[in-house]
């Protein structure tokens, strides 16, 4: 996967004067569109959208400094149908106009070319497996919240807390099959995984097509399909959220599967009185690379 990362690198800077295609990059790489974007992110901080944009407003501010053009022009070399628009684009990425800097040379704020490279990592064991689960439903009450990368989501935690006591024991009493216990559900994301967008995040259980639901809850069909189930033990969230991020840098990439569109799941197995400590499931949809 690293020299498919690279490779798609050298894609993006083939395509920084044109339209950057990813669906057709995942192809051309052997693999799909969601796992590239997933793996991409996770890699290297950042979406892999906002990466052909600095890479192309990085590029693009030599020819403004230039001089040898006008603005209209170097818009439509780089695929913008307006000065305006190409504006727009220049100022988030640099933070001052292009006619700025083609009067003052500057302040400019370059992206340099990203190169993956093999770090020797992984001496902490995941203990994983791969499970084949028959269709089933997620059933609970779901939120659109903004994803948050590090540390307590506040929104989440809000929604938890809005629900009564009550309403938590009669959720995980409906639940008859695997991932067990209540589940936290993040389904809808965004396929770069940005900062603050948004998703649709379930508190439930999982149930049997043949489970009776009552009335008053949100549901989330899952069809069948094979997932990697993630176990970890350790300070809540922060192990779990780590052990997230690493399922990108060490074991997908030290594993013959990608990830597949479809909803992650944790599952808290068990949790401390003060919410400090947990033992969970990271259940993620994959299929053979």
């Amino acid at each position: 996967m690293i020299s498919a990362l690279n490779r798609l690198v050298d894609l993006i800077e083939e395509s920084l004067t044109g339209d950057f295609d990813v669906k057709e990059a995942a192809r051309t790489l052997g693999t799909t569109e969601y796992h590239l974007r997933r793996l991409f992110s996770s890699l290297a901080g950042m979406p892999l959208s906002e990466y052909v944009r600095r890479r192309r407003m990085t590029v693009a501010a030599a020819d403004v400094v230039r001089n040898e053009q006008g603005l209209l022009s170097v818009a439509t070399w780089y695929g913008y149908g307006s000065a305006e628009a190409f504006g727009r684009a220049f100022k988030a990425v640099h933070r001052v106009s292009p006619g700025e800097v083609r009067r003052d040379g500057g302040p400019l704020r370059s992206q340099p070319r990203l190169r993956f490279r093999l770090t020797v990592e992984g001496s902490e064991r995941m203990d994983a497996r791969i499970v084949d689960h028959p269709e089933f439903r997620l059933v609970g009450h779901a939120a659109r919240i903004p994803l948050v990368h590090q540390g307590v989501n506040p929104h989440i935690q809000q929604h938890i807390t809005a629900l009564p006591t009550d309403e938590h024991r009669r959720l995980k009493a409906l639940g008859n099959t695997e991932p067990h216990g209540l589940l936290a559900v993040s389904d809808d994301l965004d396929p770069d995984r940005t900062e603050g967008s948004e998703l649709t995040y379930l508190h439930g259980v999982a149930v049997s097509l043949d489970a009776s639901v009552p009335g008053g809850l949100d549901l989330i069909e899952v069809p069948a399909g094979r997932w990697v189930v993630i176990r970890t033990v350790g300070p809540y969230p922060q192990t779990l959220q780590n052990t997230w991020a690493k399922t990108a840098t060490e074991w997908f990439p030290s594993n013959p599967w990608r990830l597949r569109p479809g909803p992650e799941i944790v599952a808290i197995l068990q949790l401390t009185d003060d919410f400090s400590t947990a033992t969970c499931e990271l259940w993620l949809p994959v299929e053979p690379a």
